[in-house]
């Protein structure tokens, strides 16, 4: 059960290794239900959403709780990386809409914010202000 942003949210898991003959798709050694009826205390309303997961890990590789957790996991470092992007590039509102330019670009801001990470960086959209300012401390910052 997690409570916040004006939410109460409980989680379920229900998983099986009984079923993977049943599921057509390469090394599936675990299939799962996870079920999150979220509570939003604002509009006093409930809604139940099911999801369902395939895992390459049997359960004594990765039991319920584990897989739950992987799959809460997944999307804190989903949102972490799209967050920061949108924040230092306002990515939402780039044009660039065809051909390899949006792929290129996602690459290029992903390095960019991996090697700020990999310096201890704590405000990216900062640094990235602060290093656009001084081409130099970029060439230093990779001992060019």
């Amino acid at each position: 059960m997690d409570k916040g942003h004006g939410r109460v949210e409980t989680r379920r898991i229900w998983s099986s290794e009984q079923l993977n003959d049943y599921v057509n798709f390469p090394h599936a050694k675990q299939v799962a239900c996870v079920e999150r009826e979220v509570f939003e205390v604002s509009k006093n309303t409930t809604r139940i959403e099911r999801v369902y997961l395939i895992s390459s890990q049997t359960r004594a590789q990765a039991d319920p709780a584990q897989l739950l957790a992987l799959n809460r996991g997944h999307w804190g470092i989903e949102n972490r990386l799209h967050y920061v992007r949108d924040m230092a590039y306002d990515e939402d509102r780039c044009r660039s809409r065809t051909g390899n330019t949006p792929r290129t670009l996602a690459c290029l801001r992903n390095l960019a914010i991996g090697l700020l990470r990999k310096f201890k960086v704590t405000n990216i959209k900062a640094a990235f202000r602060d290093l656009a300012a001084d081409a130099g401390k970029v060439l230093k910052m990779l001992g060019l």
